[in-house]
């Protein structure tokens, strides 16, 4: 083989590992189709944490979904089997982490979307801001091997700015009906 054909080759065979090396079998594919790339925010304002909520759900992803979440966070939602004829019950962040994070296991795909605003509302206690109470209503779908679901609803958040500048949620009230 002439040196020119020896050099021929080794740039191809380097020309194909830099092209190999950009290509990771192991990442999920993304489909964007329906709508702009879903991108982390610095939540800086409460819809910024609703933006990271439909992030973390798409990508099933903990550390941004547990970054959601204030440390006095509490989840309130209707059983109607508590009690004999239903109740409120809740609970709190440590309950809600784990909860999520077998959520975000047991299904392949899941799909979140913030559709209308019912209100926004500033709150105060003896004239201090202490945060926002936000309603939205919800499309959220659960696809997995053998099931599908699909929820829709309405959900009542208050979110406060914490001292590291982001906001986060304090109280998340399920009103979607089952």
């Amino acid at each position: 083989m002439s040196n020119n054909c020896l050099k021929f080759l080794f740039f191809f065979a380097v020309v194909g590992l830099l092209l190999l090396s950009c290509f990771n079998p192991f990442a999920p594919k993304l489909d964007n189709a329906a709508g702009p790339p879903i991108v982390i925010t610095a939540q800086e304002t409460p819809e910024q944490v609703l933006q990271n909520f439909v992030y973390a759900y798409t990508f099933k992803d903990s550390l941004v979904y547990a970054d959601l979440l204030d440390s006095s966070f509490v989840f309130v939602y209707f059983d109607p089997n508590a009690g004999g004829s239903g109740r409120f019950v809740s609970w709190g962040r440590d309950v809600d982490l784990k909860t999520t994070g077998r959520l975000f296991r047991n299904f392949e795909t899941i799909s979140l979307t913030w559709n209308q605003t019912i209100y926004e509302d500033s709150l105060f206690v003896d004239s201090i801001f202490t945060g926002i109470e936000l309603s939205k209503t919800l499309q959220l779908n659960f696809f997995g091997k053998t099931a599908e679901y699909s929820l829709s609803g309405s959900a009542i958040f208050i979110f406060k700015q914490n001292d590291d500048k982001k906001w986060r949620i304090t109280r998340w009230k399920d009103e979607s009906q089952m």
